[in-house]
Formats: structure tokens, sequence, C-alpha cells
């Protein structure tokens, strides 16, 4: 049985990580509200641009669309995008982006396809390194950008560009956690390359009417498509960055709570060890005086 002073020692240490985990709950609640409104902000204009996308490929076809749109043709060699948060204490945020990811990974290489992987945030390049390192392209640290701007995208954009453009990748997957609630984080795997149309975006209904476009609907796209990976890019991470701080938050109030419930436990603990302890040196007293 632990003796007074450790049990004291015990119940100061869980005292003190508790008030670490408040001030961390309530830094993560001050941090969500900036991050969540910013993913919200950014999911108007991810929308208009897919329903602009949406509207000029319908008049696209055959040769004339370009290569992000169409594809090479080929289904051979994937590109994976892992975007996870660069720290933990986040409860299974991390890990069900991951597990995502390597189940993906996992059915492409069963069924006898190349698979590279990029990596942005350190949770998932460690999550992964051990099993996929050798499939590894590049990673991304974004623990330097302190606000998450155009520019922690760009070289994402940039390497996957680069990485089709030189027909190393036919199909490119972008991992994330979409944000929905406090509560609720949901991993999305979103196709970037080839370009898709995704659902509820407003196809151009001509009414019988004729549009000429300036410049054509094919250079338009040109310009588009590699712009619309960049903002599909950031505006993951927005997701992400939102989700992380609601997940983090949940995380540091349930181990507050257990903390809380740990020094209750152990404060009754030691209150019955003193008092057994006061009991017999009375009982040895009071023996000791009668037997006098």
């Amino acid at each position: 049985m632990a003796s007074l002073k450790e049990m004291r020692n015990r119940i100061a240490s869980v005292k003190a990580t508790q008030k670490i985990t408040k001030a961390m709950q309530m830094v993560a609640a001050a941090k969500l509200r900036r991050a969540q409104e910013a993913a919200e902000q950014a999911r108007p204009y991810a929308q208009r641009m897919a329903a602009v996308i949406a509207n000029l490929a319908a008049g696209v076809t055959g040769d004339a669309a370009p290569r992000l749109l169409a594809g090479t043709g080929r289904d051979q060699n994937h590109l994976v995008i892992v975007a996870t948060a660069d720290r933990g204490l986040a409860g299974g945020f991390n890990t069900q982006i991951v597990r995502a990811a390597r189940e993906k990974i996992a059915s492409l290489l069963a069924a006898g396809k190349d698979v590279r992987i990029i990596c942005v945030g350190k949770k998932g390049r460690d999550q992964l390194k051990r099993q996929y390192g050798d499939r590894f392209v590049e990673t991304f640290d974004l623990s330097a950008n302190r606000v998450m701007t155009l520019g922690a995208a760009q070289p994402i954009a940039d390497l996957v560009l680069a990485e089709y453009e030189t027909g190393k990748v036919d199909v490119v997957t972008l991992f994330y956690s979409r944000f929905k609630s406090v509560i609720a984080q949901i991993p999305t795997a979103k196709q970037l390359i080839p370009a898709t149309v995704e659902e509820g975006a407003a196809v151009i209904d001509l009414g019988g009417a004729t549009y000429d476009y300036e410049p054509s609907e094919e250079a338009i796209l040109e310009t588009l498509l590699p712009r619309n990976i960049t903002i599909q890019i950031l505006s993951a991470l927005f997701e992400n960055n939102a989700g992380f701080y609601a997940a983090q938050m949940s995380a540091m109030d349930n181990a507050t709570r257990n903390a809380g419930e740990m020094i209750n436990k152990y404060t009754l603990e030691y209150n019955r060890s003193r008092q057994a302890m006061i009991t017999k040196e009375l009982i040895e007293i009071i023996s000791g005086a009668e037997a006098i």
C-alpha cells in the first residue's frame, strides 16, 4: 500500500496534469472558432469553382478536353495525399485519416497498382513511414504556418502537377477530415486528378441558346483546373485545421474530467488511509495508558 506521502504526490501530479489539460481545452476552443469560420468561408469558393468547371466541362468532349479533366487514360499509377495534423492529443483524429488512407493504399497494391504517397502533416508521416516509407514522394510540415493561407497549399499543388505532367501518376486522391461539427469529423477521400464534377454542382442549362466563350472553354479550363487543385487542397487544410481543434477540445475535456475523477478517488483513498493511521495511533496510546 502506498504511503501517505506517495499518495499526496500522486494527487498533486494529477492536479497539475488537470490544469494542463484544462488550459489546452480552453486554447483549442478559442482556436476552433477561428478555424471553423475559415473552413466555412472557404467552402463557397471551392463549391463555386467546382460549379464553373462543371459548366465548362459540359461543353468540352473528346481530344479537346484538358489532360487534368480527361486523365491519361490509364489507372496504373496512383498518388495518395494524406493530410493530417502536425500535433497529437486530439483523440483519434489523425488515426482515422491514416486508417482510411491505409485501406485505400492496401487495396490498390493488392490490385497490382503502383502507389506513391505525399504526407502533409507530421502525424500522417509518422504513422505511415514504417509500412510505406519507401513510397514517400515528399512530406510537408505545416507547423511553420501559424495562419493557413494559399502559400501553404501552393507547394503541394505544384508538386502534384509536376508529378502528373511528367507522367509519373495517373490518378491523384486526397485524404483529409471534413469538419461537420465539434463532435463529428468525417475522414474523406477526394479525387483531384482526373478532375471530377462534384455532386450538386450546377450544370449550365443553355435552354436552346448557343454561347461562345472568349477564350474557348478549353483555354479557360487549362487555367482553372490547376488552380482548382490548389483550392481543393487549401479547403481540405482548412477542414483539417477546424477538425483538429474540435477533436483536441473534446479530448482535453474528457481528460480534464477523468483527472477530476482520479483526484476524487485518490483523495478518498488518502483520507481513509490517514484516518486508519490516526485510529491505529489512538488505539496504541489508549492501550499503553491502560497498561500503565
